[in-house]
């Protein structure tokens, strides 16, 4: 065997130039109804679970878990909303690993289930424990985020991957808008239309509608998912048996199944390496979106702008109509000339620039107000947020790719869910945390926050570097 015809796991680290050349082929056609039938499932996620946010906070005050103390108010929420990570952490990998071995259908439809009972008891819960236990039970029975992926690089190649994965985003910023209006626009609605909900039962459970409309979708994508989604083919490959010869014209072949792998196996150093790197990411990106709204809310005095929610909704809601443009757009065409490892680490690089815009417009409001020029650097540290953003899709086909094969995809993607889960829910508590202490300390001028993290991003560029120029080999290349 010739050096040039050996593949092994150090094969993906090397430079494609240095790699054999394989000839050009052309995209292979996306299947657009398996395609819709996945992007329907994950709206449904951010649908859910960002319409609570709008009434969160008003819905922990009219309950008898403050005891009366508005400021404990924000103490709560917090937890309401990080059980979820919390248990999505502990069942995620759990779910990932199932559907490597039952399939990814029947967990899609648990998930989907899930979501939706889980917010039709939201919207029924009167104590602080009720309502931790319904967003615990969806963190539980929710794996659909890693499982999607693992079916979406089942049913991509290498020549389309970066089409497909580019409409993820894209997906999640339309839910992410769709959700904080049901959740702003459907609550107390004896308040908004007394004819129409006019019943004792509105009166006592003022946000369950927002709630059932969510669940309401969540049973939709149920129902369509159950009868349109056709769980991928399994490839099996086969080698010739013991004993025949090719040159004897014998092809007596033995069919060999591609099965999932167990967890030790599927920890291989490429894995291990993407995972990683979709870990750095997901910290950093929950630390810079704990840290936005704070920042925008802060009186200007104490190092933040000092606006209203609805300003505060409008500058986020922005990034979000943005960002979904943008990605789909120009991200498979920016990934295709740049290479997803350059535009990854392009990402990464961006995070000093984005934590150091706060600080800088901070000082800029103190000096002029809320000028021109803040808005104006506002809308320059969005622009930069959504050339970051392109980092999720690169890091998602790194992680698909890496999979040993292509029914260990739910356990690789689990492990990354589970890496992210984790992360996710430590990230904002300690991003909050340092933001509060940084003022009330005088840490750095107030900014320790900023060059805490901003160290953290430059030294995650050394683990950037372990990724391969281009997504790892797969078996259908």
């Amino acid at each position: 065997m010739n050096a040039t015809d050996e593949v092994n796991e150090r094969t993906a680290l090397l430079a494609e130039e240095n790699r054999p050349k394989k000839p050009q082929r052309e995209p292979t056609p996306l299947p657009k109804l398996q395609l819709f039938n996945l992007l329907l499932l994950q709206l449904a996620e951010p649908i859910t679970s960002q319409c609570i946010y709008p009434f969160l906070n008003q819905l922990v005050g009219e309950l008898p878990i403050t005891g009366g103390d508005p400021a404990k108010i924000g103490y709560y929420a917090g937890m309401i909303s990080s059980c979820f990570f919390a248990t999505e952490a502990v069942f995620v990998l759990h779910w990932s690993m199932l559907s490597d071995r039952i399939g990814r259908k029947p967990v899609l439809l648990i998930g989907m289930g899930g979501l939706c009972i889980s917010m039709v008891l939201f919207g029924l819960s009167r104590t602080l424990l009720q309502l931790i236990l319904s967003r615990c039970l969806v963190g539980m029975l929710n794996g659909n985020t890693g499982v999607m992926k693992s079916m979406m690089g089942e049913i991509t190649d290498s020549t389309n991957m970066a089409q497909a994965f580019a409409l993820l985003p894209i997906v999640w910023s339309c839910g992410s808008s769709i959700g904080p209006m049901i959740g702003g626009y459907l609550a107390r609605p004896h308040d908004r239309w007394p004819n129409l909900f006019s019943g004792r039962f509105w009166v006592e459970y003022p946000y369950f509608l927002p709630c059932a409309a969510s669940a309401a979708f969540s049973a939709y994508v149920f129902v369509h998912t159950y009868f349109f989604l056709q769980e991928p083919g399994r490839k099996r490959k086969t080698r010739s048996a013991p004993g025949t010869s090719e040159l004897a014209g014998e092809s007596n072949d033995e069919v060999i199944d591609d099965k999932p792998l167990p967890l030790r196996a599927v920890l291989t150093r490429p894995v291990i390496i993407s995972v990683g790197n979709y870990g750095l990411l997901a910290l950093l990106e929950i630390a810079y979106l704990a840290i936005m709204p704070l920042f925008l809310a802060t009186p200007i005095e104490l190092g933040g702008l000092g606006q209203t929610p609805a300003i505060i909704g409008t500058i986020m809601g922005t990034f979000g109509i943005a960002n979904g443009i943008f990605q789909a757009a120009l991200f498979a065409k920016v990934v295709g000339r740049m290479g997803p490892k350059r535009l990854f680490m392009g990402g990464i690089a961006l995070f000093p620039i984005l934590f150091a815009f706060f600080p800088i417009i901070n000082s800029v409001a103190r000096k002029q107000g809320i000028s021109t020029s803040v808005w104006a650097l506002i809308g320059a540290q969005l622009s930069l947020q959504v050339l970051m953003d392109c980092s999720y899709g690169c890091i998602f086909m790194f992680v698909t790719s890496a999979a040993p094969n292509k029914r260990s995809l739910g356990t690789t993607n689990g492990v990354g869910q589970l890496i992210a889960a984790i992360v996710r829910a430590i990230g904002p508590a300690l991003a909050s945390s340092l933001f509060a202490l940084s003022i009330e300390r005088n840490w750095l001028g107030g900014n320790a926050v900023y060059v805490f993290f901003g160290i953290i991003s430059g030294l995650g560029l050394f683990a950037c570097n372990l990724l391969p120029a281009q997504v790892w080999h797969r078996d259908d290349d």
